[in-house]
């Protein structure tokens, strides 16, 4: 299993713990709509309304600060993961959609020109973000198929690691920066159209387009 990116070395602003949170939330903003490469410390200083000093206070270089953005980015998607898989044990189906939306929600937010820089100029964090998003399907969609399973919403003639490796494969085919720009999708088109395949093929009947 691969680890996020470790622990973001920084100096604590003093007095003020809310500053870091700012910096993380309008760098987010910025590298996940118009890319890492394009974006300069100074463009978020103005941003900011801070000076470079204030922000290189907290974080010592862009890098450390992308590694922030993405440590935060995938403890806000495992906490709401987390959220659907314990509010909605009961009824595995709307557990699904339920987490299929919130994985929407995620990818959304994330534009092509993020995901071709960091394999581009952050390749090693990049293989931590594959790994991270791996991580995440084979425990939150790998409990719920066990689940659907049980339920009987699942087929049982596959093996719940079985289907969760094509969606993992599939995921990894589709969901990258030369094949989304080969076939003109962004993430969240193009994990919405494996999710769709995959379902298809592992829900016992046509379920998924009932309400």
């Amino acid at each position: 299993m691969v680890s996020m990116p470790t622990q973001v070395k920084k100096r604590e602003l003093p007095g003020d713990d809310s500053t870091s949170q700012r910096i993380i939330a309008a760098a987010r903003r910025y590298f996940f709509s118009h890319g890492f490469r394009g974006v300069t410390m100074d463009d978020l200083a103005e941003e900011l309304g801070m000076s470079k000093k204030t922000l290189y206070a907290g974080f010592h270089s862009k890098t450390a600060l992308l590694e922030a953005v993405l440590e935060d980015k995938f403890r806000t998607v495992e906490g709401d993961f987390k959220r659907v898989v314990s509010e909605r044990q009961a009824d595995a189906l709307e557990s699904l959609r339920q987490l299929l939306a919130c994985v929407q929600r995620h990818t959304e937010e994330i534009q092509p020109p993020f995901v071709r820089d960091i394999q581009r100029n952050a390749p090693e964090m990049f293989k931590q973000v594959e790994g991270k998003r791996r991580e995440l399907i084979q425990r939150y969609f790998g409990r719920i198929f066990d689940e659907g399973r049980r339920q009987g919403i699942i087929r049982k003639d596959i093996p719940t690691k079985v289907m969760i490796e094509i969606l993992l494969a599939a995921t990894e085919g589709i969901v990258n920066p030369r094949k989304m720009a080969e076939l003109g999708l962004t993430p969240k088109t193009g994990f919405n159209s494996v999710i769709s395949i995959i379902l298809t093929g592992a829900l016992t009947e046509n379920r998924w387009s009932k309400p």
